[in-house]
């Protein structure tokens, strides 16, 4: 068997899936963005934000356009990201948003009846270690080294990620129709494997703006229900 064959034999020996980026645990809530939604907040499920609310009064079928507001940047004063890294971390997120949610919904800059609000928080980045990373997906002895740091520590070493707050609002009348706080890291697909510092949180924003059109497009459309 040659290496190729090998090493992608050890993704699926080695990870039960290989996905290019994995829920984490959240570290920190900022419950300064989210007001006094913070409080009820509760743990999601499979395939969910790790900490949500959805509001039993909303009525998802009138909405049909969305207002995205810019992305901001919550940390204290002592975050290891600079300045110009959370600038184009906010920049990136709210880039991705716009094009995954433009797919489902027109987006506009005036409140309205059928607008909802949608309001991000970046609350922290990690940047993965480009070198270390592709060792660690590709070599087969440090992919087993991985998963055991990834069971101990909740992350594979040298990865990046990301950590964002999520509030959606009635655009009239500020009611909160859903919120949420997810943390995510890149995961164990080898396609990710070689990359650069900020590719695997890219990778992270890239998910929550797909997952955040397929989710609001199956509600509005009642193709689906939010699970209590």
């Amino acid at each position: 068997m040659d290496k190729r064959k090998l090493v992608i034999g050890a993704c699926f020996v080695v990870f039960a899936a290989c996905s290019t980026t994995e829920q984490a645990k959240v570290a920190d809530v900022k419950c300064g963005f989210l007001g006094s939604t913070c409080s009820q907040l509760k743990e999601g499920g499979e395939g969910q934000a790790a900490l949500r609310y959805v509001s039993p009064a909303a009525k998802w079928t009138q909405y049909r356009k969305i207002m995205i507001q810019p992305v901001t940047f919550w940390s204290d004063e002592q975050s290891k990201v600079a300045v110009a890294d959370q600038q184009r971390m906010v920049n990136f997120l709210y880039g991705a948003l716009n094009e995954q949610l433009s797919k489902q919904f027109q987006i506009v800059d005036q409140d309205g009846p059928d607008v909802m609000k949608l309001q991000v928080a970046l609350t922290d980045v990690a940047a993965a270690t480009p070198g270390l990373r592709t060792i660690t997906m590709a070599v087969p002895q440090a992919r087993l080294l991985s998963t055991v740091k990834r069971g101990a520590t909740g992350s594979y070493p040298f990865v990046g990620g990301a950590q964002a707050e999520f509030k959606l609002t009635d655009s009239t009348t500020g009611e909160i129709l859903a919120a949420a706080v997810d943390r995510r890291i890149g995961g164990g697909s080898m396609s990710n494997a070689a990359q650069w510092e900020w590719g695997d949180a890219e990778n992270v924003m890239n998910d929550w703006a797909k997952m955040a059109a397929e989710r609001l497009s199956a509600w509005t459309k009642s193709t689906a229900k939010p699970a209590a």
